[in-house]
């Protein structure tokens, strides 16, 4: 007869490994990245510290609704995921580890629409800019675009945006110049960071026949187009220092990150192969993490005093 203590470490050890499944249905690594861009929003808009309440707020309905959205569009390319070597062993409704994928629509609807009608009577720019985010992100990009046409990224970026206006719509003032300016970054930065990851795995887009810009040009060809968006992305960083809450603080790292990024970028044309494709991509993560965590840090460094 199994012991107490041998029973609560199977249930532990079982729900465990629901962990890994969980992240990846609803991207929690993405999901991570853009609250972060919806908090720089907010950072952006408030010119300062945006204050806990405004914060933890933008963190629940934010990720709630990206969390939803990350479903959504796992489900809707489940077949398409089965065939591509990157998403095949690691997505649920892929591997098989959901065995029954039909209850994900409706909890991932229900993750979009509660928080955003939740705050639609005290913040209605919050609940517009999170139903925008969700529905470029699962209808315009997932089921519109990217099955048609090589402007899939290019357009879906926009998603990015709309998590970078909600943060300064939690602040109440969506349209505060520093938040368009860094909403402008995203959008010009999700391009170049999604197709370095497509030249990564050019073949898998190949064999399901998804348009995506590295799979219909030549490698070096698709490098130059990245170029294309790095350096607009790269001067609307560096221009950003020019807003109240910034200075010193947030335009040094940035210079030395965007520095980076470009060679990496450089490299890529003079090279386009997998690894340089990697390090392109990474770079482009590690480019924008830079430069959210100094706009949070000069934003606050004068309170700190």
């Amino acid at each position: 007869m199994a012991s107490a203590e041998t029973i609560e470490n199977n249930q532990t050890d079982s729900w465990k490994q629901y962990i890994p499944m969980f992240v990846n249905l609803f991207k929690v690594r993405v999901a991570s990245l853009l609250l972060m861009a919806a908090t720089g929003g907010a950072f952006m808009a408030a010119e300062g510290w945006p204050g806990w309440s405004v914060l933890i707020l933008l963190w629940v309905t934010g990720g709630l609704s990206t969390f939803g959205a990350s479903a959504w569009n796992e489900y809707l390319e489940r077949d398409r995921d089965k065939e591509m070597k990157r998403t095949r062993g690691k997505r649920p409704l892929a591997n098989g580890s959901i065995s029954n994928p039909h209850w994900v629509p409706v909890v991932a609807t229900l993750l979009i629409f509660i928080p955003a009608l939740a705050v639609l009577p005290s913040n209605p720019a919050l609940t517009f800019f999170l139903f925008a985010g969700a529905f470029i992100y699962v209808v315009l990009y997932t089921i519109v675009l990217k099955p048609r046409t090589l402007l899939n990224i290019v357009i879906g970026g926009a998603a990015g945006s709309a998590a970078v206006l909600s943060g300064s719509a939690a602040v109440g003032q969506w349209n505060q110049t520093g938040a368009v300016l860094l909403a402008l970054l995203l959008f010009l930065w999700t391009p170049f960071h999604f197709w370095s990851l497509a030249l990564l795995y050019r073949e898998d887009y190949l064999k399901v026949d998804v348009p995506m810009l590295p799979g219909r040009t030549s490698p070096r060809s698709a490098a130059w187009w990245v170029m294309l968006h790095t350096v607009p992305t790269a001067l609307t960083g560096l221009a950003m220092v020019m807003m109240p809450n910034l200075g010193w603080v947030y335009f040094v790292p940035t210079a030395v990150i965007t520095v980076y990024l470009v060679n990496k970028n450089i490299n890529l044309i003079k090279d386009p192969s997998a690894p340089q494709a990697k390090a392109m991509f990474m770079a482009s993560n590690y480019y924008l993490t830079v430069l959210l965590l100094m706009i949070f840090i000069d934003s606050v460094q004068p309170y700190l005093k």
